[in-house]
């Protein structure tokens, strides 16, 4: 079981980047997908959750308009799109595959928002 978060880098401010996460070891359609995050000094959010079933996803305060997160059950791929970042939103970014008691994390990835 595992998940391999990639994509992160040094950005400016007003910039973008796609997190990408591969999952294996797991029926992954069946679990619920989301993206994390955690900035120095603080405690791990919730940046965006997608449903196993699809639908709606769902999306912290502080990200929504400018973050998208996306699957592809094919794949067994997780994505998460970053527009219009912020130095705010520097963090390390973790993929979470979580179904019923079973909770799998991924290394994070560091997004940087710098100039």
């Amino acid at each position: 079981v595992q998940l391999v978060e990639s994509g992160g880098g040094l950005v400016q401010p007003g910039g973008s980047l796609r997190l990408s996460c591969a999952a294996s070891g797991f029926t992954f359609n069946s679990f619920d997908m989301s993206w994390y995050r955690q900035a120095p000094g603080k405690a791990r959010e919730l940046v965006a959750v997608s449903a196993s079933g699809g639908g709606r996803s769902n999306y912290a305060d502080s990200v929504k308009g400018r973050f998208t997160i996306f699957r592809d059950n094919g794949k067994k791929m997780v994505y998460l799109q970053m527009n219009s970042l912020k130095s705010e939103d520097t963090a390390v970014y973790y993929c979470n595959a979580n179904w019923a008691s079973v909770s799998v994390w991924g290394q994070g990835t560091q997004v940087t928002v710098s100039s």
